[in-house]
C-alpha cells in the first residue's frame, strides 16, 4: 500500500484499534472529539493534563498512565506534597514541576484560556514548569488544540514524505529545523485534505503507528 494516502492512514488507524493501542492520555475517539469541539477545562483537569505530559517523557504509554494515576491519586488525597510524591516517583525536577503546576493550577488555567489564539496559547504552555516547545504541542493537542507534536517520529515521517532523505541529518528532537517542520506541515495538510480529519488526530495516529513499528518504511529508514 502506498504511503501518505487516505487508505494507508485509515489502515493504520484500524490496526491500532485492533491492537488495543488506540489511546494517548485519552482514547482516540476522545482525542478526535476534543479536537473537533474544544472544551474549556477546569483548573484541576488542566493541571492533570499538564502533569501527564511532564511524567510521560521517556516512558511507554502504559507506564506513563500508571505513574500518572498514582501521582494524581496521591495529590487528591494529600495535596502536592513534594516528599510524598518524590517517594512515589524519584525524579526531583519532574516532581518539583508537578507541585508548582498543581499549586498554581487556577492561575495557569485562567491565563491559558484568556489568550485568544492558538500560537499564543502554545507559547504560554511552553513556558510552564518542565514544558518545552515540543511537549507544549503534545499538551496543547491533549487540551483540544488542533496542533501536532513535532517529535522525532513525526520528523522522520516528514523527511520520508518530502522524499529528501538528506534532511534526515537535520532531525533534532530538541530543536526543530524549519525545513523539516515545513515537510511535516505539508504532510499533514495533504492527509487532512484526503481524510477530512483534524491534523492533531492524524498526528496521534501517525505517532503511535511509528512508535509500535507499523510503518515498515520508517523502520527500514531508521536502520540506515
Amino acid at each position: 500500500m502506498r504511503m501518505f494516502t487516505a487508505d494507508w492512514f485509515f489502515d493504520l488507524d484500524k490496526q491500532l484499534r485492533e491492537m488495543g493501542m488506540d489511546s494517548d492520555a485519552q482514547s482516540f475517539d476522545e482525542i478526535r472529539e476534543n479536537l473537533s469541539n474544544r472544551k474549556i477545562l477546569s483548573p484541576d483537569a488542566f493541571a492533570e493534563n499538564c502533569i501527564y505530559v511532564i511524567l510521560a517523557g521517556g516512558f511507554s504509554q502504559k507506564t506513563a498512565k500508571k505513574i500518572h494515576a498514582q501521582i494524581m491519586d496521591y495529590i487528591r488525597t494529600n495535596g502536592a506534597d513534594f516528599d510524598g510524591l518524590f517517594a512515589l516517583f524519584h525524579n526531583k525536577n519532574k516532581i518539583n514541576a508537578v507541585c508548582k503546576i498543581w499549586n498554581a493550577r487556577v492561575e495557569y488555567c485562567n491565563k491559558y484560556y484568556e489568550l485568544n489564539n492558538t500560537d499564543a496559547r502554545i507559547l504560554y504552555l511552553s513556558k510552564l514548569p518542565h514544558i518545552g516547545k515540543i511537549t507544549a504541542n503534545h499538551l496543547a493537542r491533549n487540551l483540544g488544540e488542533d496542533v501536532v507534536k513535532y517529535d522525532i517520529w513525526i520528523q522522520r515521517l516528514g523527511v520520508l514524505y518530502a522524499g529528501n532523505l538528506a534532511l534526515g541529518a537535520k532531525i533534532d528532537n530538541g530543536k526543530l529545523c524549519a525545513e523539516i517542520k515545513c515537510a511535516c506541515d505539508d504532510m499533514f495538510a495533504d492527509l487532512c485534505n484526503q481524510t477530512g480529519l483534524p491534523r492533531g488526530y492524524i498526528d496521534v495516529v501517525l505517532w503511535k503507528s511509528s512508535q509500535v513499528g507499523l510503518i515498515k518504511e520508517l523502520k527500514n529508514e531508521c536502520k540506515n
